[in-house]
Order: C-alpha cells, then structure tokens, then sequence
C-alpha cells in the first residue's frame, strides 16, 4: 500500500499547478512559492519516480508522455476526492436546481420515464430536463450535467460511473416458439426468422458469447429497422427472434409476453450501463442523488446486473 505524506502532495501540486501555469513562475505565484522551490519540488518528483515528467530547453517547458499521464491521473484523483468531500458534506442537504440529463430514446421511454415521477416526488425542489435520442450526445458541448450511456466508453474528459452491466440477450414470444421451436444451439438461428437491429455494432452478424465459446452467425429475418422499440412490438406479436439489450425486455419478460432464446448466451462482450458527467465539473447534489436512485433501481427491477 502507498503512503503519502505532505511532501509528495506538494510534488503533485507543483506539477498541476507548472501544467495549467505554463512557466514556473506563474506556477509559483499560483501557490505562493518562490520558482526554485517548485524547481525543486518537480525535481524530486521526477527522482522518486525514477521517469522524466518535463521537457525542459531555454525558452519552453512541455510534459513528457509520463508527465502528461500523470497529470490526467492526478486531475481525476482531486476531482474525485472533492466529490467524495461533496458527498459526505451533502448527504443531509436537499436536493434542489436545474439538472440537465441525456438518455439513449428507447432506454428512457421504456425504462426510465415510468419511473422518473418517483424520483421527482422525493426532490420536489428540483427540475430535471431530460433529453430522449438515439443519437449520441456531446456531454461538454451540448451543456449537459450528466448523462445515462451503454456500451464502453472512451472519452477522456469524462467522469464516469458504472450501474450495472449492459447485457445484451435473445428473445421470442411463447406464440413464435410455439410454431417454430427453441432453437438447440447458435447455428440453429439461420434457419429462425431473426429480427434485425441496426444499432448493434455487430450487425448483421451477430456474436454469441457462452461461458466457454464464441460463435459468430449471420441470421435472416423479414423485418430489419434501427428503431429497437419497433423490433420489440414485433417480437411480441410473434414475427421473430431479436437480440437486444436486456433492459429493453424486462417488462415484456416479467409480463411473460416474451422468454429467453438460448439462455446460456449473451449477444456480444459484456458492456456497462454508465452515468457519465463531464470531468471539470464536481458532482452536484442534484447529480448525486440521481446517480444513487439510478443505482438502487437498476438493482431493483432487474434491469442490469452490478459489476
């Protein structure tokens, strides 16, 4: 386990403050230090790390590829820790303000919509506006404070929580397996009618993942649309098998107007169902709140499984 005493912080402070600075002058006259000393301290950070952090000639100075890892890790770690404070000093406060959420369209149609009054009841001093698309948003750009996405991520300047896990199973109605039969393994789907949705990076083939072996088909169907809801409405009246989030079947399979096709197999790598904010900004009340109502829900209905 690693330690850390006054000294490494003031390194790290010396390093943060040098990168958003520019010089070691404005550096120090940030942290009210004299240069040589934060020379000194950005000297002895680079020593106990053993790794060269800064890029030093005559007229610039510029971050190592070391240097500027370090800085990205050290940014989350204080945005991180002055949310843990925030947490902890907000846990009695009430939750009031504006809070801005984007959610993927059929995600909150059909899961979240029903159940967002509740969360409004409990913070009657809070109004959330909440934008439905399937198109993926720019968090930063567009203003909003957080976000519901599926899948994995890759944005940097994004301050992620996971939910659960996004699990992406088949289904068929009761009438469909009726007529035509359970499918025994991966390759029997090519000789089912299987819906296809656009939206799955994998179409059209889909990628079916067991606890010991992959198998890849490509599967036929009578009905293709990017429009997952659409698909839903027509596994459920029969036409076919379709292969989708979990979450998008959980009301249909608990009302048993759908059941599992190949239970032993999930479409595709395990993603994540995360709540996603933009790394500059520290975590509201607002934020907070939502994020652990959304935590407690997912759990509680079924729709996602905790990581």
């Amino acid at each position: 386990m690693i330690t850390l005493d006054s000294r490494h912080t003031d390194e790290f402070a010396a390093l943060l403050a040098l990168e958003s600075q520019g010089s070691f002058v404005a550096a120090a006259r940030l942290l009210q230090r004299h240069p040589t000393i934060i020379s000194k301290r950005l000297a002895a950070l680079e020593a106990r790390l053993g790794v060269r952090l800064l890029e030093r000639s005559t007229r610039h100075i510029r971050l190592t590829e070391a240097g500027t890892l370090l800085v990205k890790r050290l940014r989350l770690a204080t945005e991180l820790m002055a949310e843990a404070e925030q947490e902890a000093a907000s846990g009695a406060a009430e939750v009031r303000g504006n809070l801005r959420l984007a959610v993927p369209a059929a995600l909150g149609r059909l899961w979240l919509a029903p159940i967002l009054p509740e969360f409004l009841a409990a913070h009657p001093h809070l109004t959330l506006t909440v934008n439905y698309s399937e198109r993926l948003v720019d968090v930063i750009a567009e203003g909003f404070d957080v976000a519901i996405r599926l899948g994995e991520l890759n944005d940097s300047r994004l301050i992620a929580k996971r939910l659960g896990d996004h699990r992406r199973i088949l289904c068929a109605s009761p009438g469909y397996i009726e007529r035509y039969g359970w499918p025994a393994s991966p390759t029997e789907l090519t000789q089912h009618n299987c819906l296809g949705f656009t939206g799955l990076a994998s179409y059209p083939e889909w990628k079916l993942i067991s606890a010991s072996e992959q198998v890849t088909v490509r599967p036929q169907g009578s009905l293709v649309s990017n429009d997952s809801e659409a698909l839903l409405s027509a596994a459920i009246a029969g036409t076919g098998i379709l292969g989708a989030g979990e979450w998008l079947f959980s009301r249909a399979l608990a009302y048993k107007e759908l059941v599992r096709v190949l239970p032993d197999w999930e479409l595709g790598a395990k993603g994540g169902i995360y709540l996603i904010r933009p790394s500059a900004k520290f975590a509201s009340s607002a934020t907070l709140a939502l994020k652990e109502w959304l935590e407690a829900k997912l759990v509680q209905t079924g729709t996602a499984r905790s990581s």
